[in-house]
């Protein structure tokens, strides 16, 4: 067994703000990963940000994840890092359970940091298991990362920001996306991305699903159905469209098993996309000195979760004892980024599900 004072599992945009705040405070952190590097979605995002100059509004999502890797890098005394290593468990009393370079390790933790991150929606359909069917993180880890086009002809299932971004990013590499289909009556997405795919001639097909796709060792069509305003299956409206490759963008779903594991209290709350912790206005859970921040704690913009992160990474730091001078300004500070973030129309969904979360923790 051994013993650490702070654990942060997850590498991303809150995980590694989170170690950053500690480590300038002068706290260790271990942050553990079970990918080959560190950044989490932000590698795979060649778009620019939006948000606040202080979360790197017009900074594209890989150069903000560099940015963030060389803040760690100031503090690799105080943080270290462990790559490659998948937590297992975690458990109440703050056991930690990881697979790691073929060994089983346990850690036992003073205060852990869930920054798990989500996990994508799947939609269910006819033969949505056949090969060239993808979620719109595969297709970006695939093009982005790899280097690798996913296909020739794809069809995009979603309009929200990250189905138009992708949509975007698959013409860019030469993929031709023959439509976007959306179940909903009205595109979910920011109508400045949505306005730049239609100026590349794409058409966004609304109150339109797929209802089956087709083919033998991978998919070669697909059936689109229309859909009433109840959702329902709207009758003589199919028709097949030829592709060879779906990417699937219907949304997010927070990663908290790790938290549901260690006996953490959940809500359903469908605006944050899911089942969430229940925490007070830290971000501490219903377990003592087990925090969540990111997407792991709602489904929101990256801009958002480095701010989360760095709540709690200083919430984290005070309990273990630091002396931080100007603790009340700095989190101050911090809480008033995550309003701004918060206000105007786009916010609404965010907000309207942190009012059925008002029964925080005290």
């Amino acid at each position: 067994m051994l013993y650490k004072d702070l654990v942060i599992i997850g590498g991303g945009p809150a995980g590694l703000k989170a170690a950053a705040v500690a480590a300038k405070a002068g706290q260790k952190a271990l942050i553990i990963d079970r990918f080959w590097c560190l950044g989490g979605q932000l590698i795979k995002q060649t778009h620019m940000f939006f948000g606040s100059e202080k979360q790197y509004a017009k900074t594209r999502g890989f150069d903000i994840a560099n940015t963030l890797i060389d803040d760690i890098n100031q503090y690799r005394e105080l943080v270290d890092v462990w790559v490659n290593a998948t937590v297992l468990a975690l458990y109440s009393d703050k056991v930690i359970s990881i697979y790691k370079d073929n060994e089983y390790i346990k850690i036992k933790a003073k205060i852990i940091i869930v920054a798990t991150g989500a996990s994508e929606r799947v939609l269910a359909f006819e033969n949505n298991d056949l090969p060239g069917i993808y979620g719109a993180g595969s297709v970006q880890t695939l093009m982005n990362v790899y280097g690798i086009k996913p296909g020739n002809k794809l069809l995009m299932v979603g309009s929200g920001n990250i189905g138009l971004i992708v949509s975007y990013q698959l013409m860019q590499a030469g993929v031709e996306v023959v439509g976007i289909v959306e179940a909903s009556d009205k595109i979910s997405g920011y109508k400045v991305h949505a306005s730049k795919i239609k100026r590349l001639g794409v058409d966004i097909l609304t109150s339109t699903t797929i209802k089956k796709a087709i083919g033998i060792d991978k998919v070669e069509e697909v059936i689109l159905i229309n859909l009433d305003n109840e959702w329902n299956e709207i009758q003589n409206t199919e028709r097949k469209i030829k592709v060879d490759g779906v990417c699937i963008a219907v949304g997010l779903i927070p990663l908290t098993n790790l938290l549901s594991m260690a006996g953490v209290e959940m809500k359903y709350i469908s605006e944050l996309g899911g089942m969430v912790a229940v925490t007070n206005d830290l971000f501490e859970t219903s377990v003592e000195n087990v925090f969540v921040c990111g997407d792991a704690s709602g489904i929101e913009e990256a801009s958002s979760a480095m701010v989360e992160g760095m709540i709690v990474g200083l919430v984290a730091t005070k309990k273990l004892g630091n002396e931080i001078i100007d603790y009340e300004s700095q989190l101050s500070d911090f809480k008033n980024q995550l309003h701004v973030l918060r206000n105007g129309p786009y916010g609404s969904k965010i907000r309207n599900g942190l009012k059925k979360l008002e029964n925080k923790l005290c």
